[in-house]
């Protein structure tokens, strides 16, 4: 395999770099290579895809298209199609060379039937059938099979069409050969096992974008979805209008017979570059050129490309044969050490840093920087099945050895990209030194006080991290009522007074001039930045409680900010609640219920209305008669007509926390026994860091975009 030194070569992994003999590589029965046998999978799933819930759900998608992506990794492959059909059934299908079907030697059986009903069984064990995939377990196809009420597989090859069905595992029929065909390719249609998962759902943006995700990776190969379970609505209603590079573009359409059936795809050319410039779309940019390097180092074939923006964050996805290592592993740790290197090399021998200066920090050249950095490798070693970190120790090498290479070459090439590159690192090397210099402040006055906790904080009496809970309250008035309503055993109370500072616009150095900034840090007892320590969490439950109107919201989506920015590990180890207090009392008499929003206080008050009306009937049932009738009648159309009354029912609106006395504001919102509470999670990081910078940051347009696009959504609007 000859260095590819960055230029795009032929190959069937759309110029990444290959064998040019790919194309006579051996893909029969005997290339099947099993290792063991299939039960444990209906068992323990989890083991084996993650979860039974959304993301498992999704993760048997994903085992089928991996086989599909490396068909076209292997150069074999152009086009793949995922549709979604009725009965939650699910089709893949390629173009690719086909899964053998003829006898292997080992199991006697179809390697179609091998393949699918045998984990640790497949083309990637041995021999040359695959150079380069992310499915070297063997076990994603058999799992998805394992784990389906009903799963169906088309093999195309050598003019024939063979097929054979499964159920929950087990093969219903033999192969049979049914037919010829044209083309080859192999087709899987399953059917998630709603014993195994309680709620199927496929989820708009987790399919867009993963696969979208797929085809920046393996460049030159066409990618398209399909939605056909209600084909009489259009497709835009479940997928949207694809987002390539920023722009609203349909790239494919198709129509059915009924003219209600769409399917949309991507075909992207520019690869990891493309998909750089399509996360940095809502961002200034701080240098023009992308730095991109491809290129093969000891058998690995190492891509990477950035780009620095004026975002106070960073962002880096790293990947392993095109699987999302979430985690990282080596590969981003080669990539860190060799742009830090690298960057202080060319800042020293420039002057931009002068001799008395520190060195720039991996944090300091990660602020800001849009990432991509990929491998392929021939045997990938996963941590587990959900490949969520890449632990081989020659990825860390070549990577680091590749980028710079390229870094020296990019930099010397293109001084102004550089010069911006390095502005960029040394200010956020001087905020992150007056930062420290701040948040010292911070720890040793809290220090020098004896660890005095804030004169506002309402603390408990426990000293068990695990029982306690801090409730952060907006304003004086609601944390008055908070602490004489609380349990003071566990529940400690935070009053906070105003609008904290937007930390999106800010850096950690003004943050921590902020006095309910400072005073929060010093409640929870972590610290912050480079001194956040979690072990030291004061309490395993942060609950906002804000007003449910618009500041209250504000309020909210700041302290969100504040947590997502500088105390992520809390929110990852869900630590972060939002409180649920009532819009409405609804009361008739002594009987007093709260309701959360508009269509329960309604459900409320026709529950009143009709109990009204039955203990009117009961009451003309017992007096018997003309008159008794006709009184019922009167009592029951008073009681449906008079909605300005609302016969009796008395309904308040809650504006605030402060409406609500001690007790109320206890008995609906923080008695564990019968409040609701929500817990804040990140099911994907860049998204969430996406929608903050969006909401929060300096720019207007793509705020306005975002509340044009989701105004439909919005079901209480409170002005």
């Amino acid at each position: 395999m000859a260095k590819n030194n960055g230029q795009n070569g032929k190959n069937g992994n759309g110029g990444d770099g290959g064998d040019g003999n790919v194309a006579n590589a051996s893909y029969e029965a005997k290339d099947i290579y099993v290792l063991e046998g299939l039960d444990p999978v209906r068992k323990r799933p989890g083991m084996y895809i993650g979860s039974t819930g959304i993301d498992g759900v999704h993760h048997l998608v994903w085992e089928v298209v991996d086989n599909s992506l490396d068909e076209a990794m292997a150069g074999f492959a152009s086009e793949i199609e995922v549709s979604f059909l009725p009965q939650n059934r699910v089709r893949v299908k390629d173009n690719g060379r086909g899964i053998p079907v003829d006898i292997h030697k080992q199991t006697k059986k179809s390697a179609l039937e091998t393949v699918l009903c045998t984990l640790h069984a497949g083309g990637k064990f041995g021999g040359e059938s695959y150079k380069i995939s992310g499915g070297l377990h063997g076990v994603g196809v058999s799992v998805v099979n394992a784990l389906s009420i009903w799963l169906r597989a088309e093999v195309c090859r050598d003019g024939s069409l063979y097929v054979q069905e499964y159920s929950k595992g087990k093969p219903k029929h033999s192969v049979k050969k049914v037919g010829k065909c044209d083309a080859q390719g192999t087709t899987i249609y399953f059917e998630p096992d709603p014993e195994i998962f309680k709620d199927i759902r496929f989820n708009r943006d987790t399919i867009i974008g993963h696969l979208r995700q797929q085809a920046y990776l393996v460049k030159g190969t066409k990618i398209i979805i399909r939605d056909l379970r209600q084909v009489n609505k259009k497709a835009e209603e479940f997928f949207g209008v694809c987002q390539v590079a920023g722009k609203k573009k349909i790239i494919m359409e198709e129509r059915g017979p009924d003219k209600g059936e769409r399917s949309y795809g991507f075909f992207i050319e520019g690869g990891i570059v493309s998909y750089v410039k399509f996360l940095n779309n809502d961002n200034e940019v701080r240098h023009t050129n992308i730095f991109y390097v491809n290129r093969e180092e000891e058998g690995l074939q190492v891509e990477v490309a950035f780009q620095y923006t004026d975002d106070l964050q960073g962002y880096e996805m790293s990947f392993a044969n095109n699987i999302y290592t979430i985690e990282g592993g080596m590969h981003l740790t080669g990539f860190r050490t060799a742009l830090t290197r690298g960057l202080n090399d060319y800042a020293r021998k420039n002057n931009f840093l002068k001799s008395s200066d520190e060195n720039l920090t991996g944090d300091d050249v990660r602020e800001g920087i849009t990432a991509v950095i990929s491998v392929k490798l021939r045997e990938p070693q996963f941590e587990g099945q959900t490949k969520a970190k890449l632990g081989n120790p020659e990825a860390r090498t070549a990577v680091d050895t590749v980028v710079a290479y390229g870094l020296e070459e990019y930099l010397e090439k293109n001084p102004n990209d550089a010069k911006e590159i390095l502005g960029t690192c040394i200010l956020a090397s001087k905020a992150r030194q007056a930062a420290k210099a701040a948040k010292d402040t911070v720890l040793r006055k809290g220090i020098l006080e004896g660890l005095a906790l804030p004169g506002k904080l309402a603390d408990c009496s426990s000293r068990k991290p695990e029982e306690s809970e801090l409730f952060i309250v907006e304003g004086d008035s609601a944390g008055g009522s908070a602490k004489q309503g609380r349990d003071r055993k566990f529940q400690a109370i935070l009053p906070l007074r105003g609008k904290i500072l937007n930390v999106e616009k800010a850096r950690l150095d003004k943050a921590l001039t902020s006095k309910e900034v400072k005073a929060l840090i010093i409640a929870l007892g972590t610290a912050i930045a480079d001194s956040f320590d979690i072990s030291k969490l004061r309490y395993h439950r942060i609950v906002i409680m804000t007003d449910a109107d618009v500041d209250g919201a504000h309020i909210r989506t700041l302290l969100l900010t504040l947590f997502f920015r500088y105390f992520q590990p809390l929110i990852d180890a869900g630590n972060i609640y939002i409180a649920q207090p009532p819009l409405f009392r609804v009361a008739k008499g002594k009987d007093v219920r709260y309701a959360y929003d508009e269509a329960e206080r309604d459900k409320l008050i026709g529950e009143f209305k009709k109990l009204k009306a039955d203990k009117a009937a009961a009451k003309a049932a017992a007096k018997g008669g003309k008159v008794a009738k006709e009184e019922a009648e009167e009592s029951e159309s008073e009681v449906m007509e008079d909605e300005e009354k609302i016969s009796g029912v008395s309904v308040q609106r809650y504006k605030g926390l402060g409406e609500m006395n001690p007790g109320q504001l206890w008995e609906t919102t923080m008695d564990p026994a019968r409040r609701m509470l929500k817990q804040v999670n990140i099911a994907d990081a860049k998204e969430a860091d996406k929608v903050f910078d969006i909401l929060m940051g300096d720019e207007v347009a793509p705020r306005k975009r975002f509340i044009q696009t989701h105004a439909k959504n919005v079901v209480n609007l409170d002005i």
